[in-house]
């Protein structure tokens, strides 16, 4: 069998646990980014966390090492599939807790410092596996309406004021730790700045953030409003050295500006 079958009969198993309200995929494999190193991201909404030992025996079922009910981030089973070596990555939510999450951001228009609408393109775009009631389904379709101006504005004024125009700004705070030779911290300061100037650029085009992965590649493909010079400029300051990442930062936000 490939993954895909036997994903078929995981969700067979998994809809029998107590208590579960729909499962979905989702992550690259439903982003059209997924590659050789994928995995299966599979979330499963339920009114109580399932039975661990349940749990267990599933994970058995289709793989030889596995871990389950790990707390790393969410509640979770993590394991490799026996027969074809694809990566499972289980998480277990629940239903009232991202409905709070959609409210927040898509009808309040809450912004949060990078990522803001990662969970609203995490509810949108997966493709449902089992729904009992419907009730994803329906979530879903309260996301069928056009991007909502106040949530962009919220983000783009949160996030891109806080990349150079704030005090103590992720500009200034790259250019204490390039100024004191501090790898980590350079690196550290570098992804908050990314996480903020990727969230802005998309809130700029009204598109979803889909999170961290392959995100110059997503932006050319989903953004019809780009800077210029902005994938040479991004990964420059990736992979300059210490006393060049400067310049590709205050470039990066002079014309991510002009856009704005």
């Amino acid at each position: 069998m490939n993954s895909v079958e036997i994903l078929e009969l995981m969700v067979e198993d998994y809809k029998s646990l107590d208590g579960v309200t729909a499962i979905v995929l989702g992550g690259s494999s439903t982003a059209k980014t997924s590659d050789d190193r994928s995995d299966f991201d599979i979330y499963i909404y339920t009114d109580k966390e399932p039975d661990v030992a349940k749990r267990t025996e599933i994970a058995a079922k289709y793989a030889d090492y596995y871990e389950v009910d790990n707390h790393y981030f969410e509640t979770g089973d993590v394991y490799t599939l026996r027969e074809t070596g694809k990566p499972i990555d289980i998480m277990y939510r629940s239903p009232e807790w991202i409905e709070g999450c959609i409210k927040r951001v898509w009808e309040e228009g809450c912004a949060s410092m990078g990522y803001t609408t990662c969970f609203v393109d995490n509810v949108k775009n997966p493709k449902i596996l089992f729904d009992k009631n419907d009730w994803f389904k329906n979530l879903q379709k309260s996301l069928d309406a056009p991007y909502p101006d106040k949530l962009a504005d919220n983000i783009i004024k949160k996030n891109f004021t806080f990349l150079k125009d704030a005090m103590y700004s992720y500009f200034d705070q790259l250019a204490s730790a390039v100024k004191r030779n501090d790898y980590v911290s350079i690196n550290h300061r570098i992804a908050a700045f990314l996480a903020s100037y990727f969230d802005t650029l998309f809130a700029l085009n009204r598109v979803l953030n889909p999170g961290e992965k392959k995100l110059v590649e997503f932006a050319k493909n989903n953004c019809k409003i780009l800077p210029d010079n902005f994938e040479a400029d991004v990964n420059g300051l990736v992979i300059s050295l210490p006393d060049e990442k400067l310049s590709y930062a205050e470039r990066l936000v002079a014309n991510l500006r002009r856009l704005l």
